[in-house]
């Protein structure tokens, strides 16, 4: 009996999985579901799964599928959907989806599998990290590591087979010979460790669309670059015509006006991935978002030294995500793609809207550096 529920579980995780990953287009542009994130998953509305099931009836007419009626008909005597004036309050339960926690490599995976996006083979050498793994139970060790179940559990045997055991007094003293212990080990662990570094214009003409855009995105790279990954960092910079660097919710919130020189950004980058991220240990990913307006052709040649000289030898790849703004010019894109656009590392994406996230999320990953 067992056996068949945890089949019959298992077979339903699929069904769920398989409905998940048919919309995930549809979660993908959805904001809501990063409020819904835990410590480690995210809770994904499912719309209701019907699971096929035989119905048996009688061999008399006048039944279902028997008789008058037309396809679409409600059956007599079964309720009918709709019921009720319009305007008025209903007083029946209505039809609810399924709420399903899902943990955030499971929601990589899908949408790897989903956008064919390549596994990252990490560049350079790797970190080591040594990590305690507990191997077993001796009857030997420091008093620090004891293991009180195990120890228990073996002084309640000795005295059961010894007669002392009282159950209407169950008083458990554990001797010496009774205690045992954790044995462990060190396991040396190689880490690829990975940094996105990511950038974004809030000056005047990049509003709250854009900027709820960005900060979707930007939820689905870290999660395929964690799955990817056994460290990431993020680190955030905002400009206009100064660059700063500041915290994940300031990064997402933050309300700007003011000018544009994105050569401000570019600069803070290559300064922090100098200061702290060496090129041989480190996964280096900048991404930019940027409605595509810029203070002056200058500026502009001095971004792209600055990415041709600095970021583009240190980085794994630059990416630019250019979200379409009704006050931005959408000028820089076409300037990068003139300079850089045959650069193996630069990657350049234009959103239009929400429905654009899908494609450029493939658009950035799709490379697998």
């Amino acid at each position: 009996m067992s056996l068949r529920i945890q089949n019959d579980h298992a077979r339903f995780k699929d069904i769920v999985r398989g409905k998940i990953k048919q919309n995930l287009k549809h979660y993908i542009k959805k904001g809501e579901l990063i409020g819904k994130q835990g410590k480690d998953k995210i809770t994904i509305p499912v719309p209701r799964i019907d699971l096929p099931q035989f119905r048996f009836g009688d061999k008399s007419k006048g039944g279902v599928g028997q008789g008058e009626g037309e396809p679409g008909d409600p059956v007599p005597g079964q309720p009918q959907d709709g019921q009720g004036q319009p305007g008025q309050a209903g007083q029946d339960a209505g039809e609810h989806g399924l709420d399903v926690d899902v943990t955030m490599d499971e929601l990589a995976d899908m949408l790897g599998e989903e956008l064919e996006l390549p596994r990252i083979e990490p560049k350079g050498s790797k970190l080591v990290t040594n990590r305690i793994k507990y191997t077993g139970v001796n009857t030997v060790g420091p008093e620090s590591l004891r293991h009180f179940k195990r120890t228990y559990k073996q002084a309640l045997r000795r005295q059961i087979a010894m007669g002392n055991y009282d159950p209407k007094n169950p008083v458990i003293v554990p001797i010496r010979d009774d205690r045992r212990y954790r044995t462990w080990k060190v396991e040396t662990k190689p880490q690829a460790n990975a940094v996105i570094v990511y950038m974004m214009d809030v000056s005047g003409s990049m509003g709250e669309e854009q900027k709820e855009i960005v900060r979707i995105e930007s939820f689905w790279l870290d999660a395929w670059l964690r799955r990817n990954y056994d460290g990431l960092e993020s680190r955030y910079i905002i400009h206009d015509a100064v660059a700063k660097e500041v915290d994940r919710d300031t990064f997402f919130h933050t309300r700007e006006s003011g000018g544009t020189m994105i050569s401000s950004a570019y600069r803070l980058c290559a300064d922090i991935i100098d200061a702290e991220y060496p090129v041989a240990d480190w996964n280096i990913y900048p991404f930019h978002f940027s409605d595509g307006d810029n203070w002056s052709i200058d500026d502009t040649r001095l971004c792209i030294s600055l990415l041709r000289d600095r970021l583009l030898p240190a980085a794994n790849q630059f990416s630019y995500g250019q979200v379409e703004s009704p006050y931005g010019s959408g000028q820089f894109i076409k300037d990068l793609g003139e300079n850089l656009g045959r650069h193996e590392k630069v990657v350049l994406s234009e959103v239009k809207d929400k429905d654009g996230i899908y494609q450029s999320i493939k658009d950035f990953l799709s490379a697998g550096r």
